[in-house]
């Protein structure tokens, strides 16, 4: 990362300060949802402040719930504390334009306490030190995500105003891979690619998928970190798009009863002394090196335990159904969509997808899961079973977790969890996860109106 080229370098950034193109610059860093939480600044002031001492920021945001109220339960961050800030550091690597905002650039934040200490449950930082913990074991992890929303016809205020009934989707049926479908919002679609571009990301393509208003637009595989920076510039940049348009999308992994929003994540690893050789294909069993058998072996045995950091809220796991192309089963499979892990490519493009997260997850997160379970994998020499080559809905498979609750339950318990990640990463996300499931359990929901109103 240090020598990576940034999309739009600092010199160039004060050039384009000093003729007045660029004015704003934003500072933000990925909250526990994957939100960009930050400030934006005025361009001249950050050049002259914020560029060498950073700023700050609440230290409450890495600690609330999803609507940013304040909750108890995290040591980081309380009333008890004071509710102090904690610093943000620009990583100069992310810089780039924003072009969906006039005039604005903008960079993603690594979190410190006043001592120079890294927040180490901030999700850059969770995933920073598993990257470490790889390139100790000589490797690099690529990755690509593949991120799926379905678009309405009304604006996000209409649809808050109706309580997110009867919606409008962009599409009225399944448009997967329709190119006429597509086509009836290919200005939305050209102009998310195009400002993506335009932002440093490389769009690969875009497809419909199966619920109706349905879409998904891929981007180029890139370092892990990169990738999941890009994410979350993505997901911000294509809400804002959408609002600018008079319409919505939504990430959320199960809107309705019909298919969900998937984020599949596709992973290889590469050598650290021979950059761009992949370490994963070899001449063992099905066509797999050592390093990728004991990788592949690392998320079986990791998945039931990680699942929280790959399904995080409630709604996660309302796609976990048989038959929904939402995996089921701790299963692997070549090319086998009906297994949790799907291994695909040969030679230097072989990989290993992870179908378990939804659109709501946050990459950086996830990611550090998939290489946390590899390493897991790796150190412990594990090997997989065989691969299933059949309905793994079907077959006689270990369950992923079905609720929450369970999730989280099997992720405080996971000695796997603790080594990987320390305990106050675990405390923490498991507190995330006691938090929503309060609030949960003391909502009345539309259903329980609709079956009881009357009928009880």
């Amino acid at each position: 990362m240090a020598d990576r080229k940034p999309p739009l370098e600092v010199e160039e950034l004060r050039a384009l300060v000093a003729s007045g193109e660029i004015d704003t610059v934003v500072l933000a860093f990925p909250d526990m949802q994957g939100r960009l939480q930050g400030k934006r600044f005025a361009a001249p002031f950050f050049l002259d402040e914020v560029l060498e001492h950073g700023t700050e920021g609440c230290n409450y945001l890495l600690a609330v719930d999803v609507e940013l109220n304040t909750v108890d339960g995290y040591a980081m961050s309380s009333w008890a504390t004071g509710y102090g800030d904690f610093a943000m550091r620009p990583d100069l690597s992310t810089l780039r334009r924003i072009p969906w905002n006039e005039g604005t650039a903008l960079l993603v934040a690594d979190l410190a306490w006043n001592d120079g200490s890294p927040v180490v449950a901030a999700p850059r930082q969770v995933l920073r030190r598993q990257l470490e913990r790889l390139a100790e074991h000589g490797f690099t992890a690529h990755v690509g995500t593949e991120l799926e929303f379905i678009v309405f016809k009304d604006t996000y205020e209409q649809a808050w105003n109706a309580d997110y009934r009867g919606l409008t989707p962009a599409n009225q049926y399944n448009i997967d891979y329709s190119i006429l479908g597509t086509g009836r919002i290919e200005p939305l679609l050209r102009r998310i690619r195009n400002d993506m571009a335009a932002a440093g990301l490389t769009v690969e393509s875009a497809k419909g998928e199966c619920n109706p208003g349905q879409h998904e637009i891929a981007f180029k595989y890139d370092e892990a970190l990169v990738t999941c920076d890009q994410h979350a510039i993505y997901k911000t940049g294509a809400k804002e798009i959408a609002s600018q348009e008079g319409v919505s999308l939504t990430f959320m992994a199960k809107y309705n009863e019909r298919e969900g929003n998937s984020c599949h994540i596709h992973l290889s690893l590469q050598s650290v002394d021979d950059p761009g050789r992949s370490v994963m294909a070899g001449d063992g069993p099905h066509g797999m090196s050592r390093v990728m058998r004991h990788f592949l072996a690392g998320q079986l045995a990791a998945l039931r335990d990680f699942s929280l950091l790959y399904a995080p809220n409630i709604n996660s796991y309302k796609r976990f159904q048989p038959g929904s192309f939402a995996p089921t089963a701790v299963a692997w499979g070549h090319d086998n969509r009906t297994c949790s892990l799907r291994v695909v490519g040969h030679g230097r493009s072989m990989r290993f997808e992870n179908r378990l997260p939804g659109g709501d997850v946050n990459p950086h997160l996830a990611v550090a899961g998939l290489v946390a379970a590899g390493l897991y994998g790796i150190e412990h020499e594990l090997e997989p079973p065989e691969p299933c080559d059949g309905n793994a809905y079907t077959a006689d498979y270990a369950h992923v977790p079905t609720t929450l609750r369970e999730a989280a339950e099997l992720w405080e318990k996971s000695p796997i969890a603790r080594a990987a990640f320390g305990d106050e990463v675990v405390a923490h996300y498991r507190n995330m996860a006691r938090v929503e499931l309060d609030a949960f359990d003391a909502a009345v929901t539309d259903w329980e109106l609709r079956r009881s109103f009357e009928r009880m």
